[in-house]
């Protein structure tokens, strides 16, 4: 505990380039960030959602949900290891979350959870995140072999 950790440089880069596709919704910002493999974890469902496409599909469909999403700190728990702290608004609920994000050796990312509280904001987020992507998420999922 109490020790001070870094980024190593290519994370540290990623997680620039993370921020610049956050700011603008850019899908093709957000591609080369991501390993083929990651694993994407819901605050929704319990399996992981596997995959670059699906993980795609979920990151830049909630960067168009969210309003006045902004981070507030940034968490680095060793060198390819980071934690966000957001707030954003959907609809009339405020929420606040975090964004887990483990880096592979290139700087990839290859594990991406999300928590989000409180539960009518989540739940929120859910209706819209299924009203927009839910059957081609299950599509996906399927393909994948992961458990709906």
């Amino acid at each position: 505990m109490g020790e001070n950790h870094a980024l190593a440089p290519l994370p540290q880069k990623t997680l620039d380039g993370w921020h610049r596709f956050v700011a603008s919704g850019d899908p093709g910002l957000l591609s080369p960030l991501l390993a083929e493999d990651i694993v994407f974890r819901s605050p929704f469902v319990q399996s992981p959602i596997p995959g670059k496409t699906a993980t795609l599909l979920v990151l830049t469909t909630v960067v168009q949900i969210f309003e006045n999403f902004r981070y507030h700190r940034t968490f680095v728990g060793g060198a390819h290891d980071v934690a966000l702290e957001f707030a954003a608004n959907i609809g009339k609920w405020q929420l606040k979350g975090i964004d887990l994000i483990k880096f592979d050796a290139s700087g990839q990312m290859i594990d991406f959870e999300v928590m989000i509280r409180p539960i009518k904001a989540l739940a929120a987020l859910g209706e819209e995140m299924g009203n927009r992507i839910g059957p081609q998420l299950s599509l996906l999922k399927q393909a994948a072999g992961a458990p709906g």
